[in-house]
């Protein structure tokens, strides 16, 4: 959120185009779609605790280093996409990591709600980025936001090595893992990509990832341009400020229902109905003429509805194959940033060309919208990762 929240403030400094900015904030995608599969396989197989420690403390590294970066020499833009992809490559097992963990040590009713909340706290920090930069902007430069994230996630990461990597909690980890681990095969891939429930589960994740990105990118720029004259405080920290609350009540929901009887695969369903359904009816109007204060809104109620995705596709990963859950949303995640960097890349182009911000909201309505369908047609939540006798697939 760092970069985004500063791409503006950056832009005029080094004269950046909206495609140059694009680059720029399409760079992290780059990175962040390469690491997806083998982040969540390594967590399967040696602990998403020891994945995550690693891969925090050296984002937090090239956060802070990124001003030095930037004032290197001439090449600004290169060096700053160069960064930002490294950055994806860094954060790309975060996911997955924690999709591994869940998979390993939650039971099924207790997910949704667990997914929502560890999706909260990236939206926690989304607020404070927002927060905090809009003050450090005005009174500091861009280049103190930096300095002040790349702070926070090393703190991140030495709390993360005290409290998951005990000696005692990883031994006895890798002890089970040792134990109920299967090999993730060729033929198993396979196995597992001919079901359609698979499949439509890797697409309504991609769709809902790419417009999420594309919304996380563009927004401060959008109200920036749109409503020149309004306090950035509030379209940075409002919308993101909903999004907790209402993906906590998107878990519990989740799991209530699953308590009450619901079957998981209707649950599931209703849940991304309303990350991608509702949230689209707030998106669309902004397409049209809009006031700031009706902006706002729209924003933070889509927002805080596409939190729902966490009972949704995000946790159906834990349903469909909980063996290897890590891996296999390691992948979805890797074809979710693909997918986003190229909508936020092409966002750039269509801002750029058209002169105008309701185009990029028709489009990720229309997006929204098909990854939907497919998800509430072929949807399931039954176990696809072992034979009907019960064994695991290992080939």
């Amino acid at each position: 959120m760092t970069t985004p929240v500063c791409a503006v403030s950056m832009a005029a400094a080094f004269h950046w185009s909206k495609i140059d900015s694009g680059l720029v904030l399409g760079g992290f995608f780059w990175g962040y779609c390469f690491t997806q599969i083998l982040g969540g396989h390594a967590s399967d197989k040696v602990g998403g605790e020891r994945v995550l420690f690693i891969s925090a403390a050296s984002w937090a590294l090239i956060t802070a280093g990124t001003p030095v970066l930037a004032h290197l020499g001439p090449h600004t833009l290169a060096l700053m996409t160069v960064a930002r992809v490294l950055m994806g490559l860094l954060q790309g097992v975060f996911f997955p990591s924690l999709a591994s963990l869940c998979s390993q040590r939650v039971v099924e009713a207790e997910r949704g709600f667990l997914m929502s909340t560890m999706h909260s706290g990236s939206h926690l920090g989304t607020l404070l980025a927002g927060g905090m930069g809009s003050v450090m902007l005005d009174r500091y430069g861009w280049e103190s936001m930096f300095y002040c994230t790349g702070l926070l996630a090393g703190l991140w990461a030495v709390t993360v090595k005290y409290y998951l990597l005990r000696d005692d909690i990883a031994v006895n980890q890798m002890e089970k893992r040792s134990e109920i681990q299967p090999s993730l095969s060729r033929k198993r891939w396979l196995h597992l990509f001919k079901k359609p429930p698979v499949w439509a589960m890797v697409f309504a994740h991609m769709c809902i990832c790419s417009t999420s990105y594309t919304l996380l990118s563009w927004l401060p720029m959008f109200f920036k341009e749109s409503f020149p004259h309004a306090t950035p405080w509030v379209y940075n920290v409002v919308p993101w400020l909903m999004a907790i609350p209402s993906g906590l009540c998107g878990g519990f929901v989740s799991d209530f229902l699953i308590t009450k009887g619901y079957s998981v695969a209707s649950v599931r369903k209703i849940m991304q109905f309303g990350a991608m359904g509702l949230s689209s009816m707030f998106i669309l109007p902004l397409s049209g003429s809009v006031s700031f204060t009706s902006a706002v809104v729209f924003i933070s109620a889509a927002v805080g509805f596409t939190t729902f995705t966490a009972g949704g596709v995000s946790v159906n990963v834990q349903d469909l194959t909980p063996s290897c859950a890590g891996a296999l949303y390691g992948f979805m995640n890797m074809m979710g940033a693909l997918m986003g960097l190229v909508l936020v890349s092409f966002s750039g182009y269509l801002i750029e060309v058209t002169l105008s911000w309701s185009v990029v909201f028709s489009l990720v309505t229309l997006v929204n919208v098909t990854g939907l369908g497919i998800f509430l047609v072929f949807g399931d939540a039954q176990r696809v990762d072992r034979q009907k006798d019960g064994q695991l697939i290992v080939v």
